[in-house]
């Protein structure tokens, strides 16, 4: 991915992000200054710790535009939300999901160009994508999306694993970009519109025989 392409995703990444948090603030009735923290939080926050895993410069103390792209974002959705009819949660979903599955992406591509192997990339891909959204649901005093049941990390292992399989099979850059992208949000949005969770410690149901009286 070139210099150029990888800044475009990341300055639109947190925009989405900084939306998402922005959302999820006025849901919980932050005022003032607090939505801007929330949403910025949201916004670098995986970032943040991807760099300082990575030994790399902080992204946003390197490049300004990812701040300015994070307040313009901010600033425009608290004029949407006064001006315009009640959003739907569903505006948060969709949002939240395409953050996410960019940053997973910028995430395993800053790994790769660190020397990192693909398992690597990819758990970086995943803290890339998770750390900022739990962050704002701590700060928010909700239990963090990532720690329920929802698909949420294993969208971004989804969609990691997607840009490892086609990156094998030598598929250019952007098709593996697309297709990770593409897979992280088709399912993060299709669980919460279907109902779809992940339980690892669901227990079967009890045979009849098996059932104490």
């Amino acid at each position: 991915m070139t210099t150029e392409y990888f800044h475009f995703l990341g300055v639109l990444g947190v925009a989405f992000f900084a939306v998402s948090g922005t959302l999820l603030g006025h849901e919980k009735k932050i005022n003032g200054f607090g939505v801007v923290v929330v949403a910025a939080m949201t916004a670098l926050g995986g970032g943040t710790v991807r760099d300082v895993l990575l030994g790399e410069s902080i992204f946003w103390i390197s490049s300004p535009d990812y701040l300015l792209s994070t307040y313009s974002a901010i600033i425009g959705t608290i004029l949407f939300i006064r001006y315009m009819p009640p959003l739907s949660n569903y505006y948060f979903i969709f949002v939240d999901a395409v953050g996410l599955a960019i940053f997973n992406i910028m995430g395993i591509e800053k790994a790769l160009i660190n020397g990192s192997g693909m398992i690597v990339a990819i758990t970086m891909g995943m803290t890339t994508g998770i750390f900022g959204g739990l962050m704002r649901d701590v700060v928010c005093r909700e239990i963090p999306l990532v720690m329920q049941g929802d698909v949420y990390a294993s969208a971004c292992l989804a969609g990691g694993l997607t840009y490892a399989a086609l990156f094998s099979l030598d598929i250019p850059y952007v098709w593996c970009i697309v297709g990770s992208i593409l897979v992280t949000v088709l399912l993060r949005v299709g669980s919460e519109h279907w109902g779809w969770r992940v339980n690892l410690f669901k227990k079967r149901n009890a045979a009849p025989s098996e059932k104490v009286p």
